[in-house]
């Protein structure tokens, strides 16, 4: 009966279907079971695969996570971070491409933010941690919009549109440089750092120098930075930093029999060693008799002689050579009164030649009057516990010295840091001519104008348009946050006075409220704000694109969840 019951049921329902049965099909291979084949892999063992939604908030959620690790370091209210490596070396500093380099991160949607920090550090030299926090804005208002099903792509084609007209409209707010406006650049690059207290010193040392090394061509100002020369020494305080129109070398003396100090000193700059020569084959000398050994000696002090002999007759009083010095040549140098330092570093060599205006020789036969370089003094000091050389008062430099101080090593290595941002960002300026004011206002401006902007534009692109303006406005409530200020009223505060034509006017830190940055003399290049609103929207875009992550056996973990990320 009961049987006669499941086959009345067969032909009065539908076709009687077995149950189907669920099966996890791993993410490295294609399931073909039909015709009986087997499972194909296209991936190998090991791989994974991540992909639609799952990936894109993977990745958004990396590229968060970095940005809120620096995000406490902006402004001048800015906290540092203590950076401890696996070796236990200690590095402290607010440096946002410091930060991101020391930490060896390894997701690689996170590596692509770190690229932000590199590409504005190599090419603005300041600025890296604005960068950063406003790419993972832009990801966090992209991950609002993708889950009102605006296409990432649509987004995209808006965060493009509006990263041309912000680079646009910087053009408008840029104001012309003078030697004082540069000054006032470097002490808002050094403003919010461990050298603050010293801006002004730590500005007016970096503007010299600068300028000193500043060359003119048809195009306008070139500076090569790498014709100032940064040295560090431990020890004093950051005051005790000094400005050297010349050059500085961590070197001493060859001879304590030497002068340690030389007036109106003529340098000979010397690549070949001073030296007995070595033959470049193997050769043997066989004497027989004890006046041939004799004979041989005096024949290589007859040559050492004769070269130390040739540095007098140019009229040299100090030489620099690059290779070694013989202690015979040194005993007859310091008997002539000569000056003279062995195995000078290439680079030094070379900034000596701009520095002094001499010319290199590479045999000591070719030395001549002409060839010398020239300075009011070659001394050699005590600094710290090492002995370093000075060659300074040069008529004609161009290449500068700058000797960094500091009460400890961590101190002296972020002074350096803060001091190579001040020239860099001097340099950019000077080589632009054109600066904007900071605290945010420029930001403010540009997202109000943005807004605007976004009005005229037709489609879902206008929503993409007005969440790039919006996560511009995250530089001033960054700064707000870490001065202690509520974020909301001073957002609120700064869009009513860009509402009344005060486009100059940024967030004040220090008593609240906004203030016009022009009267409080805070200015940065334009070059730090056109490249971090291009590379942030860029690498956004890129990151926005991706929508498959496949990870092969050989590459880390990734993590899932950043949200409880320690830093």
């Amino acid at each position: 009966r009961n049987s006669s019951r499941r086959r009345s049921q067969r032909t009065i329902g539908r076709p009687y279907d077995p149950p189907s049965v669920a099966l996890p099909v791993e993410p490295t291979r294609v399931n073909h079971m039909q015709n009986g084949q087997q499972p194909i892999f296209i991936l190998k063992e090991g791989t994974t695969r991540t992909s639609g939604k799952g990936a894109q908030s993977n990745n958004i959620a990396a590229a968060k996570a970095v940005a809120e690790a620096v995000r406490s370091t902006l402004g001048p209210k800015g906290m540092d971070k203590m950076l401890v490596d696996s070796m236990g070396d200690v590095v402290i500093t607010n440096d946002g491409a410091t930060i991101l380099k020391e930490m060896e991160i390894e997701h690689p949607a996170a590596k692509m933010i770190i690229e932000i920090a590199k590409t504005q550090e190599q090419h603005c030299f300041d600025g890296t941690t604005s960068a950063v926090v406003i790419a993972g804005e832009l990801l966090k208002r992209s991950e609002d919009l993708v889950e009102q099903n605006v296409h990432p792509t649509v987004i995209c084609e808006g965060f493009r549109l509006a990263s041309d007209k912000a680079v646009e409209l910087i053009d408008t707010h840029g104001k012309g440089v003078n030697e004082k406006m540069l000054t006032e650049v470097a002490k808002t690059a050094l403003t919010g750092k461990s050298t603050g207290a010293v801006k002004e010193f730590l500005s007016d040392i970096s503007v010299k120098a600068v300028l000193s090394v500043a060359q003119e061509d048809d195009q306008g100002a070139i500076v090569d930075l790498d014709d100032i020369k940064v040295q560090k020494k431990q020890g004093g305080s950051i005051r005790d930093s000094t400005l050297v129109d010349g050059i500085i070398l961590d070197k001493e003396r060859v001879h304590s029999g030497m002068p340690k100090s030389v007036s109106d000193a003529r340098i000979a700059l010397v690549n070949s060693a001073i030296e007995v020569k070595k033959t470049e084959v193997d050769a043997k000398i066989q004497i027989t008799d004890p006046n041939m050994l004799s004979q041989f000696l005096d024949e290589e002090e007859q040559f050492l002689r004769s070269l130390v002999d040739k540095i007098s007759e140019s009229g040299a009083n100090t030489v620099i050579c690059q290779k070694g010095i013989d202690d015979l040549a040194q005993h007859y140098m310091a008997k002539a009164g000569i000056f003279a330092i062995r195995r000078a570093k290439k680079s030094d060599m070379e900034a000596l030649s701009k520095a002094t205006g001499g010319r290199i020789v590479n045999n000591l036969d070719d030395l001549s009057g002409e060839d010398l370089g020239s300075s009011s003094k070659v001394e050699e000091r005590k600094i710290g516990d090492s002995d370093m050389v000075f060659v300074e008062g040069c008529p004609q430099a161009k290449s500068v010295s700058v000797l960094l101080r500091g009460g400890t090593e961590h101190v002296v290595d972020e002074v350096k840091r803060a001091f190579e941002d001040a020239i860099g960002v001097v340099a950019v300026a000077h080589e632009d001519g054109s600066v904007l004011t900071g605290g945010g206002s420029v930001i403010a401006a540009l997202s109000r104008d943005l807004r605007s902007y976004a009005e005229g534009i037709g489609g879902r692109e206008q929503m993409a348009i007005e969440a790039f303006s919006s996560a511009l406005e995250v530089i001033p409530r960054t700064l707000a946050e870490n001065a202690g200020l509520d974020p909301v009223n001073t957002i609120i505060d700064l869009r009513k006075a860009h509402s009344e034509g005060k486009s100059t006017h940024g967030v004040n830190v220090y008593k609240g409220g906004v203030v016009d940055m022009a009267k409080a003399k805070v200015y940065e290049p334009s070059r730090v704000v056109e490249q971090a609103i291009q590379s942030a929207s860029e690498t956004a875009v890129m990151i926005l694109r991706i929508d498959d992550v496949i990870s092969s056996k050989g590459a880390g973990p990734m993590p899932e969840d950043f949200e409880g990320m320690d830093m």
